[in-house]
């Protein structure tokens, strides 16, 4: 699985898929080009059953700088209409990130600002290096946030640090976002990725089909009410209880043995 220009290298870990967003030379500023791979690896990841679960990382040793300022300058001579469809490139990547049934990572080194940063809070966990800063920096070049970085901010922080944080440009330590709750792992620069690959093996090693149930309960849980999760989660429960992951589950409990879901996996 290559992408154009390797814009976007792959590599498996074991049950992990590993997405590197490859453009070093501009701190791995965003392109059309990734999307469009990067979107399409998902898809691909989602139909294999040896995937587990995914990291996105940077090449380099730096996440990512957003979009890319010399494309986005030009974007003023477009009509609004073809602006819109550029920037739909951008959101159905992170709406990808949503629904993909497949856990993903992030692996932050040196920095996420701008839609990098929405990238980094769309995906469903976070590992990020304590000295890495993120940025919502649209503010400093005049423009607004895309990317869903709001919805993703507005999760864990008030409307007033939401609206400083979007109005300033200010970056974000690392460790001031650990404290906010958005960070899963803390760890040492230069050992995000393997930190975040050996998260990855972990989950991956669980039922596929009970973690895609856990993601989507875990993903919009925020926004409904409790009777609203309450159906939700019930609906999960019934179809897990007769899912042979649970009857592998529960009889491994029962022996007192491991449970192995990597066997249903290569069977199904």
């Amino acid at each position: 699985m290559s992408a154009p220009q390797d814009v976007l290298l792959q590599r498996r870990e074991g049950a992990v898929l590993v997405l590197v967003n490859n453009n070093p030379a501009a701190r791995n500023a965003l392109s059309a080009e990734f999307y469009t791979a990067a979107t399409q690896a998902l898809a691909e990841a989602d139909a294999d059953p040896t995937v587990g679960a995914i990291v996105l990382t940077g090449a380099g040793g730096f996440f990512c700088a957003g979009g890319n300022l010399n494309q986005l300058a030009t974007r003023r001579e477009m009509a609004p209409e073809d602006r819109r469809e550029r920037l739909e490139l951008l959101h159905t990547f992170v709406r990808r990130l949503r629904d993909t049934a497949k856990p993903v990572i992030a692996a932050v080194e040196g920095g996420a600002a701008g839609a990098g940063m929405s990238l980094a809070l769309a995906c469903d966990l976070l590992v990020s290096s304590r000295e890495a800063f993120f940025g919502v920096s649209y503010i400093k070049v005049g423009l607004t946030p895309d990317g869903g970085i709001t919805s993703f901010l507005a999760e864990f922080v008030s409307r007033q640090v939401l609206t400083e944080l979007c109005l300033t440009g200010d970056r974000i330590t690392a460790e001031r976002l650990n404290a906010l709750g958005a960070v899963n792992r803390l760890v040492e620069p230069g050992s995000a990725e393997a930190e975040a690959i050996a998260l990855g093996q972990r989950i991956a090693e669980g039922p596929d089909r009970a973690t895609a149930r856990i993601k989507a309960l875990c993903r919009g849980a925020h926004m409904r009410s409790l009777d609203e999760q309450l159906e939700l989660e019930a609906r999960a429960m019934v179809e897990s209880q007769g899912d042979d992951e649970a009857a592998e589950g529960i009889g491994a409990f029962l022996q007192k043995r491991r449970a192995d879901f990597t066997a249903l996996r290569r069977r199904g």
